[in-house]
Protein backbone atom coordinates (compact mmCIF):
# COMPACT_ATOMS: atom_id res chain seq x y z
CA UNK A 1 0.00 0.00 0.00
CA UNK A 2 1.42 3.41 -1.05
CA UNK A 3 1.86 6.26 1.43
CA UNK A 4 -0.81 8.36 -0.38
CA UNK A 5 -3.34 5.55 -0.10
CA UNK A 6 -2.50 5.12 3.57
CA UNK A 7 -2.96 8.85 4.21
CA UNK A 8 -6.26 8.85 2.32
CA UNK A 9 -7.49 5.84 4.26
CA UNK A 10 -6.39 7.50 7.49
CA UNK A 11 -8.50 10.56 6.67
CA UNK A 12 -11.55 8.42 5.97
CA UNK A 13 -11.12 6.49 9.19
CA UNK A 14 -10.78 9.74 11.16
CA UNK A 15 -14.02 11.13 9.73
CA UNK A 16 -15.86 7.89 10.45
CA UNK A 17 -14.48 7.85 13.99
CA UNK A 18 -15.58 11.40 14.68
CA UNK A 19 -19.09 10.72 13.40
CA UNK A 20 -19.29 7.52 15.42
CA UNK A 21 -18.37 9.31 18.63
CA UNK A 22 -20.95 12.01 18.00
CA UNK A 23 -23.64 9.42 17.42
CA UNK A 24 -22.65 6.73 19.90
CA UNK A 25 -21.56 7.16 23.48
CA UNK A 26 -21.50 4.07 25.62
CA UNK A 27 -23.31 4.41 28.93
CA UNK A 28 -20.44 2.84 30.84
CA UNK A 29 -17.78 5.04 29.20
CA UNK A 30 -16.88 8.72 29.32
CA UNK A 31 -16.86 10.69 26.07
CA UNK A 32 -13.06 10.44 26.08
CA UNK A 33 -13.14 6.66 26.51
CA UNK A 34 -15.78 6.29 23.80
CA UNK A 35 -13.74 8.48 21.49
CA UNK A 36 -10.51 6.61 22.21
CA UNK A 37 -12.15 3.24 21.60
CA UNK A 38 -13.47 4.32 18.22
CA UNK A 39 -10.20 6.06 17.35
CA UNK A 40 -7.99 3.11 18.32
CA UNK A 41 -7.59 1.68 14.77
CA UNK A 42 -6.35 5.07 13.61
CA UNK A 43 -3.95 5.37 16.54
CA UNK A 44 -2.42 2.00 15.65
CA UNK A 45 -2.29 2.91 11.96
CA UNK A 46 0.23 5.61 12.85
CA UNK A 47 2.67 2.89 13.91
CA UNK A 48 2.28 1.21 10.52
CA UNK A 49 2.93 4.45 8.63
CA UNK A 50 5.88 5.43 10.83
CA UNK A 51 7.32 2.11 12.07
CA UNK A 52 10.54 3.78 13.24
CA UNK A 53 8.71 4.74 16.44
CA UNK A 54 7.93 1.13 17.30
CA UNK A 55 10.32 0.06 20.03
CA UNK A 56 11.02 -3.64 20.47
CA UNK A 57 13.86 -5.43 22.25
CA UNK A 58 14.75 -9.11 22.01
CA UNK A 59 16.86 -11.45 24.08
CA UNK A 60 18.66 -12.90 21.06
CA UNK A 61 21.27 -14.73 23.11
CA UNK A 62 18.70 -16.09 25.55
CA UNK A 63 20.50 -14.63 28.54
CA UNK A 64 19.32 -16.19 31.77
CA UNK A 65 18.05 -14.25 34.76
CA UNK A 66 20.28 -13.96 37.85
CA UNK A 67 17.06 -13.65 39.87
CA UNK A 68 14.40 -16.27 39.11
CA UNK A 69 11.17 -14.90 37.69
CA UNK A 70 9.41 -17.69 39.53
CA UNK A 71 10.49 -16.25 42.87
CA UNK A 72 8.18 -13.27 42.32
CA UNK A 73 4.69 -12.79 43.71
CA UNK A 74 1.85 -10.36 43.09
CA UNK A 75 -1.59 -9.52 44.45
CA UNK A 76 -4.59 -9.69 42.13
CA UNK A 77 -7.20 -6.94 41.93
CA UNK A 78 -9.41 -9.07 44.17
CA UNK A 79 -6.76 -9.30 46.88
CA UNK A 80 -5.47 -12.82 46.24
CA UNK A 81 -1.71 -13.34 46.38
CA UNK A 82 -0.28 -15.39 43.53
CA UNK A 83 3.16 -16.90 43.02
CA UNK A 84 4.54 -16.94 39.50
CA UNK A 85 6.01 -20.40 39.89
CA UNK A 86 2.51 -21.74 39.19
CA UNK A 87 2.97 -20.64 35.56
CA UNK A 88 6.05 -22.76 34.84
CA UNK A 89 5.83 -24.34 31.40
CA UNK A 90 3.76 -21.50 29.88
CA UNK A 91 4.59 -18.27 28.10
CA UNK A 92 3.62 -15.14 30.02
CA UNK A 93 2.68 -11.80 28.49
CA UNK A 94 2.73 -8.88 30.93
CA UNK A 95 1.32 -5.45 30.05
CA UNK A 96 0.90 -2.28 32.08
CA UNK A 97 -2.61 -0.99 31.45
CA UNK A 98 -4.77 2.14 31.82
CA UNK A 99 -8.45 2.44 30.98
CA UNK A 100 -8.35 6.13 29.94
CA UNK A 101 -5.49 5.59 27.48
CA UNK A 102 -5.81 5.84 23.71
CA UNK A 103 -4.29 2.37 23.52
CA UNK A 104 -7.03 0.84 25.70
CA UNK A 105 -8.24 -1.02 22.61
CA UNK A 106 -5.39 -3.40 23.36
CA UNK A 107 -7.47 -4.78 26.24
CA UNK A 108 -9.57 -6.53 23.60
CA UNK A 109 -6.52 -7.76 21.68
CA UNK A 110 -4.89 -9.08 24.85
CA UNK A 111 -8.12 -10.90 25.65
CA UNK A 112 -8.09 -12.39 22.14
CA UNK A 113 -4.57 -13.73 22.74
CA UNK A 114 -5.56 -15.06 26.15
CA UNK A 115 -8.39 -17.09 24.66
CA UNK A 116 -6.59 -18.23 21.51
CA UNK A 117 -3.53 -19.49 23.40
CA UNK A 118 -5.30 -20.49 26.61
CA UNK A 119 -3.29 -23.72 26.90
CA UNK A 120 0.14 -22.16 26.43
CA UNK A 121 -0.05 -18.47 27.40
CA UNK A 122 -0.89 -16.49 30.52
CA UNK A 123 -1.80 -12.82 29.99
CA UNK A 124 -1.47 -10.53 32.99
CA UNK A 125 -2.44 -6.86 33.22
CA UNK A 126 -0.87 -4.43 35.68
CA UNK A 127 -3.01 -1.27 35.99
CA UNK A 128 -1.02 1.88 36.75
CA UNK A 129 -1.63 5.61 36.90
CA UNK A 130 1.96 6.47 35.97
CA UNK A 131 1.39 8.06 32.56
CA UNK A 132 -0.65 11.29 32.41
CA UNK A 133 -2.89 9.94 35.21
CA UNK A 134 -4.84 7.78 32.78
CA UNK A 135 -5.88 5.23 35.40
CA UNK A 136 -7.57 7.04 38.29
CA UNK A 137 -10.10 4.26 38.97
CA UNK A 138 -9.81 1.89 41.91
CA UNK A 139 -9.35 -1.85 41.39
CA UNK A 140 -13.06 -2.67 41.47
CA UNK A 141 -13.86 0.05 38.93
CA UNK A 142 -11.00 -1.05 36.68
CA UNK A 143 -12.21 -4.66 36.70
CA UNK A 144 -15.77 -3.59 35.89
CA UNK A 145 -14.63 -1.30 33.06
CA UNK A 146 -12.43 -3.98 31.47
CA UNK A 147 -15.11 -6.65 31.71
CA UNK A 148 -17.99 -4.53 30.38
CA UNK A 149 -16.15 -2.84 27.53
CA UNK A 150 -13.55 -5.39 26.42
CA UNK A 151 -14.71 -8.70 27.88
CA UNK A 152 -11.50 -9.08 29.86
CA UNK A 153 -11.13 -12.41 31.65
CA UNK A 154 -7.34 -12.52 31.87
CA UNK A 155 -5.58 -11.96 35.17
CA UNK A 156 -5.48 -8.39 36.47
CA UNK A 157 -3.13 -7.33 39.25
CA UNK A 158 -3.76 -4.77 41.97
CA UNK A 159 -3.16 -1.21 40.79
CA UNK A 160 0.39 -0.01 41.45
CA UNK A 161 3.44 1.66 39.91
CA UNK A 162 5.37 0.28 36.93
CA UNK A 163 7.97 2.97 36.24
CA UNK A 164 11.28 3.14 38.07
CA UNK A 165 10.83 4.70 41.50
CA UNK A 166 10.74 3.60 45.13
CA UNK A 167 7.17 2.30 44.73
CA UNK A 168 7.76 0.32 41.53
CA UNK A 169 6.01 -3.05 41.56
CA UNK A 170 8.53 -5.84 42.18
CA UNK A 171 7.57 -7.59 38.94
CA UNK A 172 8.44 -4.46 36.96
CA UNK A 173 11.60 -4.05 39.02
CA UNK A 174 12.58 -7.47 37.64
CA UNK A 175 11.42 -6.68 34.09
CA UNK A 176 13.38 -3.42 33.87
CA UNK A 177 16.62 -4.32 35.66
CA UNK A 178 19.27 -6.33 33.83
CA UNK A 179 20.85 -7.30 37.16
CA UNK A 180 17.66 -9.24 37.83
CA UNK A 181 16.41 -10.41 34.41
CA UNK A 182 19.80 -10.78 32.72
CA UNK A 183 19.67 -8.21 29.90
CA UNK A 184 16.78 -5.71 29.84
CA UNK A 185 16.75 -2.28 31.50
CA UNK A 186 13.73 -1.02 29.59
CA UNK A 187 10.89 0.29 31.75
CA UNK A 188 7.46 0.86 30.13
CA UNK A 189 7.53 3.78 27.72
CA UNK A 190 3.76 4.28 28.02
CA UNK A 191 0.62 2.38 28.93
CA UNK A 192 0.36 -1.02 27.22
CA UNK A 193 4.05 -1.74 26.95
CA UNK A 194 4.44 -5.51 26.79
CA UNK A 195 6.95 -8.08 28.04
CA UNK A 196 7.06 -11.77 27.13
CA UNK A 197 8.58 -14.41 29.40
CA UNK A 198 9.18 -17.89 28.03
CA UNK A 199 8.26 -21.31 29.41
CA UNK A 200 11.36 -21.40 31.61
CA UNK A 201 11.08 -17.94 33.18
CA UNK A 202 13.44 -16.18 30.75
CA UNK A 203 12.52 -12.66 29.66
CA UNK A 204 12.54 -12.83 25.87
CA UNK A 205 10.91 -9.68 24.45
CA UNK A 206 9.81 -6.11 25.06
CA UNK A 207 7.25 -4.44 22.77
CA UNK A 208 6.20 -0.81 23.14
CA UNK A 209 2.62 0.47 23.27
CA UNK A 210 2.64 1.29 19.55
CA UNK A 211 3.00 -2.40 18.67
CA UNK A 212 -0.27 -4.32 18.74
CA UNK A 213 -0.53 -7.51 20.81
CA UNK A 214 -1.64 -9.10 17.53
CA UNK A 215 1.51 -7.97 15.69
CA UNK A 216 3.22 -10.80 13.81
CA UNK A 217 6.38 -10.50 15.93
CA UNK A 218 4.41 -10.77 19.16
CA UNK A 219 2.57 -13.79 17.79
CA UNK A 220 5.86 -15.37 16.68
CA UNK A 221 7.29 -14.95 20.17
CA UNK A 222 4.23 -16.61 21.67
CA UNK A 223 4.13 -19.48 19.20
CA UNK A 224 7.86 -20.27 19.06
CA UNK A 225 8.77 -22.85 21.70
CA UNK A 226 11.99 -22.42 23.68
CA UNK A 227 13.23 -25.93 24.55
Amino acid sequence: MTRNRIIKRTGIILIVCLLAVLLIKRKDMTFRQSFMKVLYPLIMLKGKIFPSGNLSLHNQNKKQAPVSFYSLKATTNTGTEISFDQFKGKKILIANTASDCGYAGQFGELEELSKKYANSLVVIGFPANDFKEQEKKNDEEIAQFCKLNYGVTFLMIKKGHVIKNQEQNEVFQWLSNSNKNGWCNQQPVWNFSKYIIDEHGTLMDFFSNTISPLNKNVIASIETPNP
